[in-house]
C-alpha cells in the first residue's frame, strides 16, 4: 500500500455576501454543512444574547429571558417591550428585536424588528450593532457597506467578537475596505483571545502562512487545537491532517482518524472524505471498505469530489455498495450514536 499523504485544507475562502442572515429566518455562526469545504464565513446576525439556553446574568434575572428559554415567546416579547420602554432596556430591545424578526410565537415583523435593533444600537449595544451590519452589509450600495463596517467596529468595541471576526474578514479580502492583512490579524486576535473559535481558526490560518503577521507554525498549531476544542469543524480537520503527517506535531495516524470522524460527523465534507481515506488504507483505523464508501457518498452528496475514491467504490461489489447505500440514509450529523462505523 503506498503511503497515504493527505493535502493540506484549502486556504481561507472570503465570501463576505454571504455575512447576512437575514431577519425571516434563524441563523448560526458555524458554517453550513452545505458551505464549500475549507470555506471561512462571516458570523451571522443572530444575537447571541438571544439564543435558547443562553446562561448570562441578563437572561438569569430577567423574566423575559426566561420565559424565552422556556419557548413562551408571546410573554417573552410582552415582557422585553414592558421592560424596554420602562427601563429603556436596550438587552430587553434586542430580545423583543429577536422574537419579532424570527417571528417566534408572535406574527413576524421585521420594520418593528428593526425599530428595536435601532433603539438598542443608539444605546451602543454590541448584538444590535452587530446585526445591523450584517444587514447593511448585505446590500449592494458602497455606502451602505462602508457604513456596515463601521456599525461592526462598534459593536467589537461593545465586546461582540463576532463583529470583530468579521472585521478580520473584511480586512483581509479588501473589497469593502482596504486589504490589510496585519489589520485583519488584529481583530482576529482580539476575537481569538476571547475563544471566537472561526476567529482562532482563521488567524491559525495566517500565521501558517505568514500572512500578516510572522510565520509562525507551532502557534498556527496551537490555535488550531484551541478551535477544534471549541467545536470548529475546519479546524479539527486542519488539525488531523497536521497530526496524520506529522508536520510539527507528533505524528500520530489514530488521533487523526478519531480527529476526522468527530468532524466527519460535525458534517465537514473534506473529513468525511479523509476520514474515508483512511478507512480504505487502514491507516490509523481498522481497514473497512463499506465505511469509507459511506462516509465518501456523504460527502459527495456535499458537492465535493475525490477521484480515488471514487475508483474505491466503483470496485465495490454490489452488496458492499448497497450496504454503503444504506449508511448514508441513515447518517445524521453529530449524532455519533446512529452511526455503526
Amino acid at each position: 500500500m503506498p503511503a497515504v499523504r493527505l493535502a493540506p485544507v484549502p486556504v481561507l475562502s472570503l465570501v463576505l455576501a454571504g455575512v447576512v442572515a437575514l431577519a425571516s429566518g434563524p441563523a448560526s455562526a458555524q458554517p453550513a454543512n452545505g458551505a464549500k469545504p475549507g470555506a471561512a464565513k462571516p458570523a451571522t446576525a443572530r444575537p447571541a444574547a438571544a439564543r435558547p439556553g443562553a446562561k448570562t446574568p441578563a437572561t438569569v434575572a430577567d423574566p423575559a429571558y426566561a420565559a424565552y428559554q422556556i419557548g413562551h415567546y408571546k410573554t417573552a416579547l410582552d415582557l422585553a417591550i414592558e421592560r424596554a420602554n420602562a427601563k429603556d432596556d436596550p438587552v430587553s430591545m434586542v430580545l423583543a428585536a429577536e422574537l419579532l424578526s424570527q417571528g417566534y410565537g408572535v406574527r413576524q415583523d421585521a420594520a418593528a424588528a428593526h425599530k428595536w435593533y435601532e433603539a438598542a444600537a443608539a444605546k451602543g449595544n454590541g448584538d444590535a450593532l452587530f446585526t445591523l451590519g450584517s444587514v447593511l452589509m448585505d446590500g449592494q450600495a458602497v455606502t451602505s457597506r462602508d457604513q456596515a463596517v463601521d456599525y461592526f467596529r462598534r459593536s467589537a468595541e461593545a465586546g461582540n467578537m463576532r463583529a470583530a471576526y468579521n472585521l478580520g474578514l473584511i480586512y483581509l479580502q479588501g473589497e469593502v475596505a482596504p486589504k490589510e492583512p496585519a489589520i485583519a490579524a488584529e481583530w482576529f486576535q482580539r476575537a481569538a483571545d476571547r475563544d471566537q473559535p472561526d476567529a482562532l481558526y482563521a488567524l491559525a490560518t495566517l500565521y501558517r502562512d505568514g500572512n500578516g503577521v510572522a510565520r509562525d507554525p507551532i502557534e498556527s498549531a496551537r490555535l488550531l487545537q484551541r478551535a477544534s476544542l471549541l467545536g470548529n469543524a475546519v479546524a479539527t480537520t486542519e488539525l488531523a491532517i497536521l497530526v496524520f503527517n506529522g508536520n510539527g506535531l507528533p505524528k500520530d495516524e489514530a488521533r487523526a482518524a478519531g480527529m476526522f470522524r468527530e468532524a466527519a460527523l460535525a458534517g465537514n465534507a473534506i473529513a468525511q472524505n479523509r476520514y474515508a481515506r483512511i478507512l480504505s488504507a487502514g491507516r490509523g483505523a481498522p481497514k473497512d471498505l463499506v465505511a469509507a464508501a459511506a462516509w465518501h457518498l456523504n460527502a459527495k452528496a456535499q458537492k465535493l469530489d475525490d477521484p480515488v475514491l471514487d475508483k474505491m467504490v466503483a470496485e465495490l461489489t454490489p452488496e458492499q455498495r448497497a450496504q454503503a447505500e444504506a449508511r448514508v440514509k441513515s447518517w445524521t450529523p453529530n449524532i455519533p450514536t446512529t452511526l455503526p462505523y
